[in-house]
């Protein structure tokens, strides 16, 4: 989610072969609402972007033609329950500089974040509904400049999954299917460590995007994704640095 004076999505008309940060965001926030499939926000308008705002279009009935015009936009920037990722993690961090929101920063759009909206909106005389849509997310933008972007630095233990596991569905919680996109650099994470949709840089694994979760996957830990299985019981089980970029 941009702070003020940064280009946001809505500000123009994006369509197949555009490439710009606009582009970035707007597969972010479909990310969110779980209709882009592929393992991270490149900031190309591709054939994957396009099929992915036409899902939505379609989902949130409006004119299926897979350009994110200035209706697809605005719809798709409202956050409401049920949306999981990055931008919901942003809404998550001002939420808590107004004092509305003391859970933790995990990504997820549930009941406490929705209360805390809705707090928000009492506060401010807004439409009470517990979902962030323009005129909320306006109002929280006024301090945007105190959430703070510092990188953070932890050492996990990790392990390493496929996407063929026993209980394995190959499909991440944010909707990222692996047996397609077996070049994904992604982590299951606990979210109440990191937020889902951060980008990580993993030690001895590259920088990736935590998409997933799992039982198992409680604290300090991570689950990296490699798509052979000899691959990922060389990797076992060892202790690493991460770096939660943003």
């Amino acid at each position: 989610m941009p702070t003020r004076g940064e280009a946001a999505v809505g500000d123009r008309t994006l369509s197949y072969g555009t490439s710009h940060s606009d582009v970035k965001e707007l597969q972010e926030l479909l990310m969110t609402k779980g209709v882009f499939p592929y393992h991270e926000a490149t900031g190309y308008f591709g054939p994957i972007t396009k099929e992915s705002v036409k899902k939505f279009q379609e989902k949130s009935r409006l004119k299926v033609d897979g350009i994110a015009g200035s209706q697809t936009n605005q719809k798709i920037k409202v956050l409401r329950s049920g949306d999981i990722g990055k931008p919901v993690a942003e809404l998550q961090r001002l939420l808590k500089v107004w004092g509305v929101y003391t859970s933790t920063v995990d990504g997820i759009y549930g009941n406490g974040t929705k209360q805390a909206v809705s707090n928000f909106q009492k506060q401010k005389s807004l439409s009470v509904d517990g979902i962030a849509g323009a005129g909320t997310l306006g109002k929280l933008e006024e301090k945007a400049n105190l959430v703070s972007q510092n990188v953070k630095e932890l050492t996990v233990a990790s392990t390493a999954y496929t996407a063929s596991c026993s209980g394995c569905s190959g499909t991440t919680r944010m909707g990222v299917d692996l047996k397609k996109y077996d070049d994904a650099k992604v982590i299951a994470v606990d979210p109440n460590v990191i937020p889902l949709g951060s980008t990580v840089e993993v030690e001895g694994y590259g920088q990736a995007i935590a998409v997933d979760t799992g039982g198992a996957i409680k604290g300090n830990r991570i689950d990296v994704f490699i798509p052979k299985e000899a691959d990922a019981l060389t990797w076992g089980r060892k202790e690493v640095k991460v770096k939660i970029i943003d």
